[in-house]
Parts: C-alpha cells; structure tokens; sequence
C-alpha cells in the first residue's frame, strides 16, 4: 500500500493545495479489520465475535486497485459484499448512454445483489473509487446465514422494506427539490459519511470526485452542478480542488437544504 500526501501551501501553478492522502494500492483485510467492519455492516450489528468469526468464515476477501470493477450491470448477481478498507463507488448509465454515480461506499457498509435480496441481475457497476478491499458472501452460504440467525432474515426483510420506501420518497422529493437544495443534500450527506472535520478549512471530503460525479449523486446535470458550487465558492459556502472539496458554512448548507422550493 503506497501512500501519498502532496504538502499543504502553493502548488507548482500558484494554486493553494490541501494535504490529500490517497490509497494508491488495494488494502489487505486481516481478521481484525473483518471482524471490525462486519460489526458495523447493518445484517450483522449486536452478534458476539463468535457469531462473527463464523460469518467471516463463510466469506472471502478480494482487494481492488483504484478503478478496478467488483461486478458491471447486467452481470449475474450472486454475492453480497461489505466494504472493509477503501471506497466504493456505484454508477450506473443513463436511458441517454452517460455513466452517472449513484454512491459512494465507506467501511461497513454493504452492496450487492441477489435472488434471495431480490435480484438476480446487476443493475449497477461497483468498481473501487481507491485502493479497496470488499468481503464477499456467495448466495448459498448467505442462506446458510440465514438460516442459522434468524434475526439477520428479519433485518433482512426491514431492509428491503425500507429500500423501497426510500426509493418511493426518493423519487417525490427529487422531483420537487430545486437544484441547490439536491446539491446541498448531497454535499451534507457525504460529509456524513466521508468529512473529517478540519476546523477552519471546514469539513474536508478527499474524495476525487467530479462534477459529473457529483451531479450523479445530485440528479442533476453537470452544467447545474458546476454553475451552483461556482457560486457557492465565491460566496465562501464551500472550498474545492481537483481531489477534494472542503464544507465550510454547514449551517448555511442545511438551511438551503431545508428551504422551501
């Protein structure tokens, strides 16, 4: 794993430059990483580490290089996977032929699909944003899960309630949201998953990601995306570069956020 940390000060085109350290190389997964993130992933919160280590049992591991697909759309889906070191990036290409990002992943969080959740066809690309290291369950052995844990099934079943209760929700509140305010929520949210709180620069996001990127994630086009967070950042809401954006007046965010359209 290779790590790389630019200086803090002016780049070499007179541009100030924020410290990014960026996983350049896949991570590998030991045991106590494993058992840490599956702790976190929502199926497997309260089990013992017993409980755990068999899960963890059932499950391989597989590291990533930055840009490296896990799985295309339109691919068999037979695996669910946790993210355990890295980042996750979803996407998926419009009725227009773009590719537009759906999420970004951090540890614990889980992804994937499969007849048992529902589907048995990808209908996104999962590729590693960074150095990324994933742990895969297979269909069989997820029901063998199942079945010995009767409380996973149960969340389970909450969960795939729940995601179509997000998706219908999501679908009124993005067709009534103005563009700043989808873009707002979206800024806020990866500062929930992702921020690291750096006092005066604000809330830093050392992600690469891209207007286009970001537009995904903010059902929005490009051109709206960039046209708002160029506003933003001459009237000192937000900071960014290339590789990173900085959340400087959160509050000011969450009141766009929240404001009537």
């Amino acid at each position: 794993m290779t790590i790389s940390q630019p200086p803090a000060g002016t780049g070499s085109q007179g541009r100030r430059t924020i410290p990014l350290t960026e996983i350049t190389l896949p991570h590998e997964c030991p045991r106590p990483v494993r058992r840490y993130v599956l702790s976190r992933a929502p199926y497997f919160r309260g089990l013992d580490e017993e409980e755990l280590d068999r899960i963890d049992a059932r499950m391989s591991t597989r590291s990533y290089a930055p840009e490296a697909p896990i799985f295309r759309a339109g691919e068999e889906a037979d695996s669910l996977y946790v993210v355990a070191e890295g980042r996750v990036k979803l996407s998926q290409v419009t009725a227009g032929g773009t590719g537009t990002v759906t999420d970004l992943l951090v540890p614990g969080e889980l992804f994937g699909a499969m007849s048992t959740l529902g589907e048995s066809i990808h209908h996104q690309t999962a590729s590693a944003l960074v150095g990324t290291c994933v742990l895969r369950i297979g269909q069989d052995e997820f029901r063998a899960v199942l079945a010995e844990q009767p409380r996973i099934a149960l969340r389970v079943l909450d969960d795939v309630a729940a995601r179509l209760t997000r998706a219908e929700a999501d679908v009124g509140s993005h067709g009534s949201a103005t563009v700043e305010q989808r873009v707002a929520s979206t800024l806020l949210r990866l500062a929930d998953k992702l921020g690291e709180d750096r006092g005066s620069q604000g809330i830093m996001l050392e992600v690469p990601l891209s207007r286009a990127d970001l537009a995904g994630l903010a059902r929005s086009t490009p051109e709206s995306v960039s046209r708002v967070m160029s506003r933003w950042k001459k009237q000192g809401l937000i900071d960014s570069g290339r590789r990173w954006t900085a959340l400087k007046e959160t509050a000011r965010l969450e009141a766009l956020r929240d404001a009537a359209g």
